[in-house]
């Protein structure tokens, strides 16, 4: 009996193996719309990915979206009303934790300097370079702040600065190309001594994503251990695609919508959903802060709370003319130029020196009027569509520094389109019948299409600058000791995160006959 039981039990066991076996056992998906399964080599081999939220990229932080109102918080001041309060929504991004340090900055040379060896990329690495002279002042003695601001191991980690638009922009694309081709070489889809090879004087023939996706790069291809990647005939694919989720988006310039947002932090404001969904968070919307942090003082910048650092500055600005950073054994801000990226308060989604420290570059164009033009859904001014150069043939669509070629689309092309129908739409709207709008550059304004938005107030600024709805402009191909900038990515998929499903799901009933 007791044998004859044991079995009994054997079978039981087994049963349930089984059942965990064909429970847990890999199935394909099949396609709702021809019934044919993908990721299977009998039926076509089609490859789809499954749905997962993007991995969040070095240095950066994942900012939920949302709708609040853009623009002015406080008097215009300045009188030139260049910031008219409108709401509008933005989309859920990333962003960088930090401004964009000197080291990091020094490294992005570095690269170059290997990279780009030969004489004839001298100008690459020269127009890299910040410039430190911006520190210079007819009536001031900055020359150290010259000689070691940005180089000297001191200032590691404070925000660079003597950097142009253009300069930012293009360190956002060789800090989205150093980052993806970590993760082929750490995935095993590319050989490490790629790595050898392009630090060796590679040239034009370095690791670029775009170039990498299109064919137009092959590197060095690796034999990663595990490997998902299937062709149509079931045999590993070593070739990345963006559809297999491996390959991050660019780092890029953030919006001027999204910056401010961001700067608001106002997260704090808003309880998130749990989970669970058993308690959904509350469309609540708290007036207005003035600062990157909530008003919580009595002039909103310093530390208010019992302790240590009660009545502690919260960033790094001039409090008056001549005062930078307070007095003797007493000092307000610690800091009489910039600070280290990581110092003062960061705001509700974590972010440093939103408000202070140095201002920062974003994407945009500058118009004064531009927030009563924009769309209100993640508005930006400074659109230049374009395609791909096919002039030179497949295998030369790259240009000296190894990244793709790009032209203008052709206006003639578009006439039928009705979302756009000109290529350049940094000046839509600007001297035409809709908006009778005109800039006269150099003689009636300073304004034109080189003008870019910097935002956050610095370390040489009056508070009011640090209220993240101002707004100044400088042209992209100046510099200055007061501008820095961090870069953002774009985030895919459900605004929550993938994870989560975009959209309100109810149960299903059936219909009543």
């Amino acid at each position: 009996m007791l044998l004859r039981l044991r079995h009994c039990v054997f079978i039981v066991a087994a049963a349930g193996s089984m059942a965990s076996c064909n429970l847990f056992k890999k199935k394909s998906e099949t396609s709702t719309a021809t019934g044919w399964k993908y990721n299977d080599k009998d039926q076509g081999g089609f490859y789809v990915a499954k749905p997962k939220d993007i991995k969040t990229g070095p240095g950066l932080v994942f900012v939920q979206g949302g709708s609040f109102a853009m623009g002015a918080t406080q008097e215009d001041v300045m009188g030139d009303w260049n910031n008219v309060p409108r709401r509008v929504t933005v989309n859920s991004f990333f962003i960088d934790k930090t401004e964009v340090a000197n080291v990091h900055y020094r490294e992005y040379l570095y690269w170059l300097e290997n990279v780009f060896q030969d004489p004839q990329y001298a100008a690459v690495l020269d127009g890299a370079k910040p410039d430190t002279l911006v520190w210079r002042s007819e009536l001031a003695f900055n020359e150290p702040l010259v000689e070691y601001y940005f180089r000297h191991p001191s200032y590691n980690y404070y925000p660079v600065v003597g950097v142009t638009w253009k300069q930012a922009h293009d360190f956002c694309i060789w800090r989205t190309d150093r980052v993806n081709e970590l993760q082929l070489i750490q995935k095993g889809y590319q050989n490490k001594n790629v790595l050898k090879q392009e630090m060796n004087g590679g040239g034009q023939d370095n690791f670029n994503t775009k170039a990498y996706l299109l064919g137009e790069y092959q590197g060095v291809p690796g034999k990663p251990k595990k490997n998902d990647l299937k062709d149509a005939q079931g045999r590993p694919r070593t070739t990345v695609k963006f559809e297999d989720g491996i390959l991050l988006p660019d780092y890029r310039l953030p919006t001027e919508a999204e910056w401010e947002y961001a700067a608001l932090g106002m997260i704090n404001e808003n309880p998130q959903p749990r989970k669970t969904e058993k308690k959904r968070g509350e469309e609540l919307i708290a007036n207005k802060q003035i600062y990157s942090w909530k008003n919580d003082g009595y002039d909103n910048l310093r530390a208010t709370r019992r302790g240590n650092w009660q009545g502690a500055f919260l960033a790094n600005f001039k409090r008056g003319n001549g005062d930078y950073m307070g007095t003797t054994g007493g000092l307000n801000d610690r800091s009489a130029y910039p600070a280290e990226v990581t110092s003062f308060f960061p705001n509700g989604f974590g972010l440093y020196n939103m408000s202070g420290n140095v201002s920062e570059w974003v994407a945009d164009v500058y118009r004064p009027l531009t927030g009563t033009e924009e769309d209100d859904i993640n508005p930006y001014r400074g659109n230049e569509f374009k395609k791909v150069d096919m002039s030179g043939g497949e295998g030369n669509l790259r240009d000296s520094l190894g990244r793709i070629k790009y032209i203008p689309e052709n206006d003639s092309a578009l006439r039928n389109r009705r979302n756009y129908q000109k290529s350049y739409a940094i000046n839509y709207l600007d001297g035409d019948s809709l908006s009778n709008v005109s800039y006269g550059y150099g003689i009636t304004t300073l304004i034109s299409d080189k003008s870019r938005v910097i935002k956050g107030g610095s370390w040489n600024d009056m508070p009011y600058w640090l209220s993240p709805g101002t707004r100044r402009f400088l042209e992209e191909d100046q510099s200055s000791s007061t501008v820095g900038f961090r870069c953002a990515m774009t985030h895919y998929g459900a605004p929550e995160g993938n994870q989560r499903k975009t959209g309100n799901f109810f149960p299903s009933r059936r219909q009543r006959r």
